[in-house]
């Protein structure tokens, strides 16, 4: 591997190909019908340029070949699937189907039925059977995405699936026989979850036998302008737009961004600005960056000087006490003043998606307590981050 430049592996060089319409391309994952547009682009990116980035790739390369369990941990947006489907196309099941669930979208009456199939006239409306993921997935991989969601009583039947290997669909009481390798990913601490009950222990420990740990986009600021280029590579090929570049200001803005919404929000704001910049020139103003997260980017620390020590004549003076801390109420008429002051336009649909999104990042980015604190349930609340874009 090259350490002095991005490392992107060849099979999502493949799916780049396919991405930008090349006539050759085959697609990386077997099982896809109709991919969206933002998941093909998205599942490209994998970029490693940061040193931290590197550290991942290297262990991604040492357990990929065995057939242990995985747990993906990280922030919504990281990139979560995407691991996923790298360690499944290094390992020895990359001829196998890649299959990915999401346990949050499922209503608890309806996963079970999902995830192990059932029978016909297993409940009314059932007219003939049907395989569940598990079944699907047979000698491929399968990825259990947001597993913190699963209820309590189906993460028994799957613990009990990862022992015995086995299925039994619903309405039935024969076994089937499954050769799977599980990948679940979360963006809340299962541990945590552990201790408050709200997630078994022993599916926890079944679960992370190889722990992979994903930084937010913002602890591996390496990765920022690499992901940016490919992101406008590929969307500049896909508009027609010929040469796109980014103007000193804009990738100065870039790297300063704490990217609430880790890569899916890179990627939203580079295709945004594409289509919107001017003779192939991309501007701070045409990223549309929120002046509400810019307010958050922390100053580098001015540098310290020493002076030459003095004599000890007296004993030094009382610290003056400091000044009180300025209030959250005040932070936030400061963000909002400043919003005011760039005398950009101010729909209110925005101003809530800001809004939900503050108190989703102030509450540790646990929707249940988000959604308590705004005094909405919880999937009003998915609702709005959803088109905020921070989830999928």
């Amino acid at each position: 591997m090259n350490l002095t430049a991005p490392y992107l592996p060849p099979e999502f060089a493949r799916n780049a190909q396919l991405a930008r319409g090349g006539p050759d391309a085959e697609p990386l994952v077997a099982f896809t019908d109709a991919p969206k547009t933002s998941l093909l682009v998205r599942a490209t990116a994998f970029v490693f340029a940061d040193p931290r980035s590197r550290a991942l790739q290297e262990m991604i390369e040492r357990v990929a070949p065995s057939e242990a369990t995985i747990l993906v941990t990280g922030e919504t947006g990281t990139g979560k699937e995407l691991i996923a489907r790298h360690v499944h196309a290094l390992s020895r099941r990359s001829g196998g189907k890649f299959v990915a669930i999401n346990c949050g979208a499922f209503s608890e009456t309806l996963i079970e039925s999902e995830l192990f199939g059932y029978e016909k006239g297993a409940y009314t409306g059932a007219v003939q059977g049907k395989a569940g993921w598990f079944e699907t997935a047979n000698g491929g991989t399968l990825f259990l995405d947001e597993i913190g969601d699963l209820p309590m009583p189906m993460q028994v039947k799957l613990l009990r699936v990862l022992q015995e290997r086995e299925v039994v669909r619903l309405g039935s009481r024969q076994t089937v026989p499954i050769d799977v390798r599980l990948i679940a990913a979360t963006n809340v601490d299962l541990a945590e979850a552990v201790r408050a009950g709200r997630f078994r222990e022993d599916l926890y420990y079944r679960l992370q036998v190889i722990a992979l740990p994903l930084l937010p986009l913002r602890e591996r600021p390496g990765d920022v302008m690499p992901l940016t280029r490919h992101f406008v590579q590929v969307y500049a090929e896909r508009l027609h737009l010929g040469e796109v570049s980014l103007s000193p200001e804009a990738e100065l803005a870039l790297r300063q961004y704490p990217w609430p919404g880790n890569i899916r929000e890179l990627e939203n704001v580079v295709h945004r600005a594409l289509l919107v910049c001017r003779n192939g020139r991309v501007t701070p103003a045409d990223l549309s960056l929120s002046p509400l997260m810019q307010a958050h980017v922390i100053a580098p620390a001015p540098p310290v000087y020493f002076a030459p020590a003095a004599p000890v004549s007296a004993p030094p003076p009382e610290p003056e006490p400091s000044a009180p801390v300025a209030c959250e109420s005040e932070r936030f008429q400061a963000a909002w003043q400043a919003l005011l002051d760039s005398g950009e336009q101010i729909t209110f649909e925005a101003l809530q998606l800001q809004l939900v999104v503050a108190a989703w990042e102030s509450s540790e980015r646990n929707q249940l307590r988000t959604a308590r604190y705004l005094n909405i349930s919880r999937n009003v609340l998915r609702t709005y981050l959803k088109k905020a874009g921070v989830l999928a």
